[in-house]
């Protein structure tokens, strides 16, 4: 994932230069036929959302790794992995699967029976799996063994493994504990997930929690999880644990950085509500970070001493919205059917696409999984995509990324860009992912546990 590194902008925009002549690169085709766009301008925004649900589901259900079940990191129709094997399992994206697989369920994509068989499948994989105190590392090979993100990162990731628990517990909510075989499912969930040692990750007792362990490297990765980003649901979570939990000062000390959290800023005449931190002096991140973590964690109504959380979620987004119609860079097509920015690919590889380090690149999953927060400028750029740039969906959907600008797109997908899309869709349309994961009892009492305020807690 993008928080671990970034591409300096002037490095990366001469990069563009260079690559754009790639064979592996596409061109946009934006449609001119009147009558074409008409017919299908017809679709009603409820089929749109059906269609884009289901396509992005599919990326989880028909484009799973065949061993585990479980998520591939990428997916590439071109069939061209530099560097890379197509069958490598993500830890976090797999998370966001089993959320996106419920949403195949309710949505008639797939049958209960036809999920819990693949359920089974993955827990079986997971509990044979790598782990290291409890968690599992960022990538897995099929057959369970670790394979590193980088040469230091072969062991436990926490951030990866906080995305996976949430999917985790969504499942276990809405298994049924009057069926033999859903009740041993959930079972088996609740086991691996009070494995993990979410306090071990305190690095021996300091008040915040490190993204990292590994027996061969130890804590060399040196990354400790405060300020905000997309880490929220991992500090609840860890406070949530009912084997394994951490105190509330880990959260204020670490998380909360002892209150310098706070030192927000107003960027295109919004309130940040929290300090973004992890980029210093940009006033806001990539879109992302308002997702990963609400996903389960439900933001209506939900706030602690330092934020409201749909707040700071709708203003994150409406920033990145205002700042594309604003267009400062003049860049080709942005606008208000064209917006959003997050970590994906780009013309230069995988980069971190916000408004200070702005590449030309809109991703469709920044638009598209912020439809709770806005949901009139993401139907809209919904339609704008379906309508008149078909050219850039695929099989699972929209592809991971384009540019007008450059006239340039891949026909690949990543894993944690698309899990969003239907899941947040979703809630969206009916809550049903908000609801379950938030109606966990450990979820509720971690979040007690840190003094949150919730219409689930009352």
């Amino acid at each position: 994932m993008l928080y671990k590194f970034f591409i300096p902008w002037a490095v990366t925009m001469l990069c563009i230069f260079l690559l754009l002549s790639c064979d592996n690169q596409k061109s946009i085709e934006v449609k001119e036929n009147n009558s074409a766009m008409e017919t299908e301008s017809s679709f009603t925004d409820a089929e749109l959302l059906d269609m884009v649900q289901q396509q992005t589901f599919n990326y989880f259900w028909e484009g799973a790794e065949p061993v585990s079940g479980l998520a591939r990191e990428r997916f590439h129709t071109d069939n061209n992995y530099p560097n890379h094997s197509k069958d490598i399992i993500t830890s976090g994206g797999s998370g966001f699967g089993l959320m996106a697989i419920l949403v195949g369920v309710e949505r008639g994509f797939i049958s209960k029976d036809e999920a819990i068989e693949r359920y089974t499948k993955i827990i079986d994989f997971l509990e044979n799996a790598d782990r290291f105190h409890g968690a599992w590392p960022h990538w897995l090979n099929p057959d369970g063994t670790v394979y590193p993100f980088s040469p230091a990162d072969n062991g436990g990731d926490l951030v990866e493994t906080a995305f996976l628990v949430q999917g985790l517990l969504t499942v276990k909510e809405y298994m049924n504990d009057s069926l033999p075989e859903e009740k041993e499912l959930a079972a088996r969930i609740t086991k691996l997930w009070e494995e993990v040692e979410w306090d071990w990750y305190t690095r021996g007792g300091e008040e915040v929690l490190y993204w990292h362990w590994s027996p061969q490297y130890g804590w060399e990765m040196n990354f400790a999880i405060g300020g905000y980003n997309e880490c929220l649901v991992l500090y609840v979570l860890a406070a949530a644990s009912p084997t394994h939990g951490i105190e509330k000062k880990v959260y204020d000390n670490g998380w909360a950085r002892a209150g310098a959290i706070l030192n927000d800023t107003t960027f295109y005449g919004l309130d940040t509500e929290l300090d973004h931190y992890e980029f210093s002096n940009d006033p806001v991140g990539p879109l992302f970070w308002a997702h990963y973590s609400y996903l389960g964690l439900d933001p209506n109504g939900l706030q602690d001493q330092f934020a409201d959380y749909l707040k700071l979620n709708t203003n994150h987004a409406l920033i990145h919205y205002a700042y594309c119609v604003d267009n400062p860079m003049d860049f080709e097509g942005y606008g208000k059917n064209q917006w959003g920015l997050t970590s994906s690919y780009s013309m230069a590889g995988y980069a971190g696409h916000q408004p200070t380090n702005d590449l030309g690149v809109i991703s469709p999953t920044a638009a598209l999984s912020s439809m709770p927060y806005t949901p009139e400028e993401s139907i809209d750029f919904l339609r704008q995509l379906y309508t008149k740039q078909d050219s850039l969906i695929g099989i699972y959907g929209p592809y991971d990324a384009y540019s007008n600008e450059y006239n340039w797109y891949l026909p690949r997908y990543l894993a944690i860009d698309q899990g969003p899309i239907p899941v947040m869709i979703e809630n969206y349309r009916s809550g049903l992912l908000w609801s379950l994961f938030m109606n966990n009892e450990d979820v509720q009492n971690g979040l007690r546990k840190l003094n949150f305020t919730s219409p689930y807690l009352q």
